[in-house]
């Protein structure tokens, strides 16, 4: 009797040591299967923004240097996606997501649209932001990073610029001469405003400052004292 209760209690010791076992393996893979899903996640969202953002600096001709150290962080996160579900929908759709961003290349119609120039402001500051989390992660040096950022303040300034120099011209040809006037004004306020050195913008600016000459040239300045104290005063 005593033998049966001895094997009892040890039947149903083993019986929940089993239970606890496989309930713990269950929940481990559980967790690790959630904690793959928030990953692929977290990754297809970066992935996508970046890819966007590697389409957009290759439309506006941005520096390859540059282009290539982004690209080189989106192909690891390729990377990391074909590890974890390599036979997915997501890999596949970011390959070729990939692919078709490899395939972009600078255009003067670019961002002829107001819908293609707001896509490219709001890519070419992801890309600003993400060159900084680069620089935070130890993959390029914060010297670098500040040129990098600054490059791409730039672009960012240029691009709106270029497009309202574009269409000036066309308003220009269709004799709309104030219109295009407003826009060579625009593209002069933004490259005014823009914090960058003077004699990096400089032929910009001598560039847009003719074409606002071709259609208002400017009134010769009155000769004597007042034109001499005008003079100093600007």
């Amino acid at each position: 009797m005593l033998n049966d209760n001895i094997l009892l209690v040890v039947l149903i010791a083993v019986v929940g040591l089993v239970a606890i076992t496989v309930n713990f393996v269950i929940t481990t893979r559980e967790q690790q299967e959630e904690a793959k899903e928030k990953r692929l996640t977290w990754l297809q969202g970066q992935a996508e923004h970046i890819l966007q953002a590697l389409a957009v600096l290759r439309e506006a001709d941005c520096k390859p240097e540059i282009v290539q150290k982004i690209n080189e962080h989106a192909t690891a996160l390729l990377e990391e996606v074909a590890m974890l579900a390599p036979d997915s929908e997501l890999f596949e759709a970011l390959t070729q997501q990939k692919d078709t961003a490899d395939k972009a290349f600078s255009s003067p119609d670019a961002f002829d649209s107001d819908r293609a120039l707001k896509r490219a402001q709001i890519y070419i500051n992801f890309a600003e932001k993400l060159i900084l989390q680069l620089a935070r992660g130890g993959k390029i040096t914060r010297p670098l990073a500040r040129s990098y950022q600054q490059e791409l303040y730039w672009l960012r300034i240029t691009v709106v610029a270029d497009a309202h120099l574009m269409q000036g011209e066309r308003f220009k040809k269709s004799d709309d001469l104030m219109t295009a006037l407003s826009h060579y004004r625009h593209a002069k306020a933004l490259l005014v405003r823009a914090n960058i050195p003077t004699q990096n913008k400089k032929s910009r600016m001598e560039a847009v400052e003719k074409l606002i000459e071709e259609i208002q040239p400017k009134k010769p300045r009155p000769q004597g004292s007042l034109a001499e104290s005008l003079d100093r005063l600007l």
